[in-house]
């Protein structure tokens, strides 16, 4: 079908294994998740009019296994349209949750039963992609926990999901973007947040081995991050093990993590019952500040991180760069006389944003072609070039790539879907098209992404 025929045919505290309290679905089981109206305490203040998957929470963490085939129904009770997108997850396209382009958006009443094969470990997250600023900023946004085979030899492990929220005085939600936001960096919001919380301590035992998984699910606000107060590597970056060692994060340089970005670290808790290993922000025009403390509890186990297994690699398959074909992406502003897009999905009224010069004009609209078409099973470099002052995080879907080079600065070859584009900056990456479909390209700055900055690559 096409895009246009698809919208016609449519209807009109310490919790298990230190997750913080959030409630997580069965490994390899069918969960229903309920797109529902919730209220939470994000100040003093009860602040309703939140979405989620629970009246009184955050949405929980999701729990699979690496080979293990997952049912995840989508049911929405709410007024809008919406669809649910795995990202990061390499799954068939009819499952990517992109509507118009892989499925039709789910309306108030309906369900979508999401079904696949995890083919790799690591850490991902979920969220809708239509009404996608909406529903993100009011809180839909989950963490996904695809768990290898076997434990590489933790104790217990942490989810951090960072996000901002932007509120009035009273708690009640201010208008999620604005014009000026969209045309530059984003509308940041003014709480940021872990898992909802802005004072979030977990409790693990002294001298143990925690996974920590900090997930940036924000619709707008790179963190800047490092941990205080224990020993900790770097283990995986947006899922993928790294094969690289990577120096350990700093308040001098920090770590720069985009929305849509994810990274894993192996933390050796302190010693002392009542010590803490801290995740640090630092924000403009103030001092870093912990988003979330781990504090140790108990006798010390006296763990070591070398008595951790290395992770196994996931099954991606890695380009050939002598028989490469490359292709070229200039993202910038909008040229002259750009519509808004056709907003069947959400739209913010404006175009400020495009690649290749052509603004996204919708979901549901006519004539929309690829950026490029790649053949399957064929290797392939992206070039990605910004012409734009700001900062672009740039995911995939579906594909899994790695950095190759930068006109600014030296890249690890960290296997990934979602990269950081900086300005000014030209970067090379590389890829196989090993999973045919037709696959979103956009900037994870949602504002940036609903004005104009998306597309889709097809491989056939």
């Amino acid at each position: 079908m096409k895009r246009r025929e698809f919208l016609l045919g449519s209807g009109a505290a310490a919790g298990v294994a230190g997750l913080g309290g959030l409630s997580m679905a069965a490994t390899g089981s069918a969960e229903e998740l309920v797109l529902q109206p919730a209220s939470y305490r994000l100040r003093d203040q009860l602040t309703t009019g939140m979405v989620s998957l629970s009246p009184d929470a955050p949405p929980q963490v999701l729990y699979g296994k690496q080979g293990q085939r997952m049912r995840l129904t989508v049911r929405n009770t709410l007024p809008d349209y919406t669809a649910m997108h795995w990202h990061g997850l390499r799954i068939a396209n009819e499952m990517d949750g992109v509507p118009y382009l892989t499925q039709m958006p789910i309306g108030e009443g309906e369900s979508f039963a999401y079904e696949f094969t995890p083919p790799d470990a690591g850490t991902y997250w979920y969220h809708p992609h239509c009404m996608t600023m909406d529903q993100m900023a009011h809180g839909l946004t989950g963490v996904m926990v695809i768990a290898e085979p076997e434990n590489p030899g933790f104790d217990s492990e942490q989810v951090i999901n960072l996000r901002d929220f932007r509120l009035d005085e009273e708690g009640a939600f201010l208008p999620a973007y604005t014009a000026r936001g969209a045309a530059r960096s984003g509308t940041f919001g003014n709480i940021q947040t872990a898992n909802w919380l802005t004072k979030a301590v977990y409790d693990h035992a002294a001298g143990s081995l925690v996974r920590l998984r900090v997930v940036n699910t924000d619709t707008t606000r790179i963190y800047k991050l490092h941990l205080e107060g224990a020993e900790a590597r770097i283990i995986a970056w947006d899922g993928h093990p790294v094969e690289v060692d990577l120096a350990l994060p700093t308040a001098d340089a920090p770590l720069w993590m985009g929305p849509g970005q994810r990274v894993d670290l192996a933390v050796r808790m302190p010693d002392g019952e009542g010590q803490s290993a801290a995740l640090m922000a630092k924000f403009p025009g103030q001092k870093p500040r912990a988003m979330a403390r781990l504090r140790a509890t108990g006798q010390s186990e006296s763990r070591t991180l070398e008595e951790l297994h290395p992770l196994p690699a996931n099954p991606v398959q890695r380009p050939n760069l002598d028989q490469a074909k490359l292709h070229e992406f200039v993202f910038g502003w909008t040229p002259e006389g750009g519509a808004p897009n056709d907003g069947f999905c959400g739209s913010l009224g404006y175009s400020f944003w495009s690649i290749n010069r052509t603004p996204w004009p919708g979901d549901a609209a006519q004539g929309t072609g690829p950026l490029a078409v790649l053949k399957q099973g064929k290797s392939y470099v992206l070039r990605m070039r910004n012409e734009s002052p700001n900062l672009h995080p740039i995911h995939l879907h579906g594909l899994a790539f790695v950095p190759l080079k930068s006109n600014l600065r030296k890249l690890p070859p960290l296997m990934t879907d979602t990269f950081l584009l900086l300005k000014d900056e030209v970067v090379e990456i590389a890829l196989v098209a090993d999973n045919p479909g037709d696959w979103a390209f956009h900037c994870h700055v949602i504002e940036h992404q609903k004005t104009g900055l998306a597309g889709f690559i097809r491989v056939v």
